[in-house]
């Protein structure tokens, strides 16, 4: 794969879970037999690894990556005070439930400082199912971290982040997502000064496309649009502190110099963004909805056909064109746990109290659907195509049961009276 293919930013490398092999100078990778033992430039050969040895060829994910130093040259981690990261769960708990956006921080924050567990399916040791941050930061890392318990799936809804990686720069706006492999080191840096957003911690399967089943060869997310970046690195010799999340507890150990210091890499264990404009929404045109899985961007599966250990679902812009149905989502209950954030504008199925940077959650089998304001338009609705603009809701939805943390049950932020959305849908029934 060649850096800038037509259509793509320059600097990007295009494709989801392609082999790339890049360089920040020309000849920094080995070739044939020159590889591992001695690396153009005084390199060390080092390989990421994201799964087990020995897992299908088409499962595995590794890069090679030719750096200034290895990481293995840092002293011990010392425990750091890690603030709303990964607190306490709550019991588990069958309401549904939503929160206000949390307020941007005051004080000076980072990205690190910043994030605060909303709630997981199991203890940080767990390898399988996912845990919901929010970030709120104002100020750029001056150091560099790593997330040893789970791949990173970032959402921003207020503010660009530029992700420095060990594998390259990635600018990441609101509408755009980014996923950071498992123990990748990473700094974010905010060009605009706040921002704000969710984080989906994977713990299972690493990401992938879903398969498209009958849709065929063509829709939803296509892998050209999945860029990941052309090799950079820093040669800093100063002072940087490392900080590592393991266990649910984060970790710090002082360099000598910035990590972030790869020169070269090859492989398909590397971090990428994408676009969610050019996502290519799949909906019905005669009677009723197909289910909400038609909108996954990304999926972590189990070992059971179709059940995910997570989902990532977006309601992007779209034509809605149906005949003689009911347009907003429908009532319903199931098996999945469903924890949605909004980015922008309205979601179709709430006229009020779902606001961007919010949350709701709705666990398994919990009664859910559109408040009683959008229930009652949509029945006294004409039946004509309709465009949906000027939105972007998604959902991170897991097989597991979601436990909120005991700082979310007890945040300000938490709606009392979420429950009354549905108050006042009348009774219709005309029979009997």
């Amino acid at each position: 794969m060649t850096p800038n293919p037509a259509g793509t930013e320059p600097g990007m490398l295009s494709g989801f879970g392609n082999e790339f092999a890049t360089e920040a100078l020309p000849g920094a990778l080995p070739v044939g037999r020159n590889s591992p033992q001695k690396v153009p430039f005084g390199l060390y050969a080092e390989q990421l690894t994201g799964t087990a040895f020995t897992v299908p060829r088409s499962e595995a994910r590794r890069s090679w990556l030719y750096r200034i130093r290895p990481s293995a040259a840092h002293r011990a981690f010392r425990r750091i005070g890690q603030g709303l990261l990964c607190g306490a769960l709550a019991e588990p708990n069958p309401n549904r439930l939503r929160w206000d956006p949390l307020p941007l921080p005051e004080e000076p924050t980072d990205f690190v400082e910043g994030l605060a567990t909303l709630g997981a399916n199991a203890a940080a040791e767990a390898l399988s199912g996912v845990t919901i941050h929010l970030y709120g930061a104002n100020r750029s890392m001056q150091r560099v971290f790593m997330d040893s318990d789970g791949e990173l799936l970032l959402v921003p809804q207020q503010g660009r982040l530029l992700l420095a990686t060990e594998c390259g720069r990635l600018a990441v706006r609101p509408g755009e997502i980014a996923v950071i492999p498992c123990g990748m080191k990473f700094r974010v840096e905010l060009p605009d000064g706040a921002a704000r957003g969710y984080v989906a911690e994977n713990h299972g399967a690493a990401l992938r496309l879903p398969d498209l089943g009958p849709i065929g060869a063509n829709g939803l997310a296509n892998p050209r649009d999945f860029l990941s970046p052309v090799a950079w690195f820093e040669e800093r010799d100063e002072p940087t502190e490392l900080v590592q999340k393991f266990q649910g507890s984060l970790w710090a150990t002082m360099l000598d110099h910035s990590p972030l210091d790869v020169v070269a890499w090859h492989g398909n264990n590397a971090p990428c963004k994408y676009d969610t404009a050019h996502f290519m929404a799949i909906n019905t045109v005669s009677f009723d909805h197909p289910d909400p899985s038609i909108f996954t961007v990304l999926t972590s599966p189990t070992t059971a056909p179709g059940l995910a250990n997570m989902d990532f679902v977006i309601f992007p812009p779209r034509w809605m064109v149906a005949e003689n149905t009911f347009r907003p989502p429908w009532f319903h209950r199931n098996v999945m746990n469903e924890c949605m954030g909004l980015v922008q504008g309205v979601y179709d199925a709430k006229a009020e109290g779902f606001l961007p940077g919010g949350v709701s959650l709705h666990p398994r089998l919990s009664a859910h659907g559109p408040d009683a304001a959008t229930t009652e338009r949509a029945i006294q609705a004409e039946l004509k195509p309709q465009r949906i603009e000027g939105t972007l809701a998604f959902m991170f939805e897991t097989s597991q049961v979601i436990r909120p943390t005991r700082f979310a049950m007890e945040c300000p932020q938490l709606q009392p009276e979420y429950d009354a959305c549905w108050d006042g849908i009348p009774k219709g029934f005309t029979g009997g």
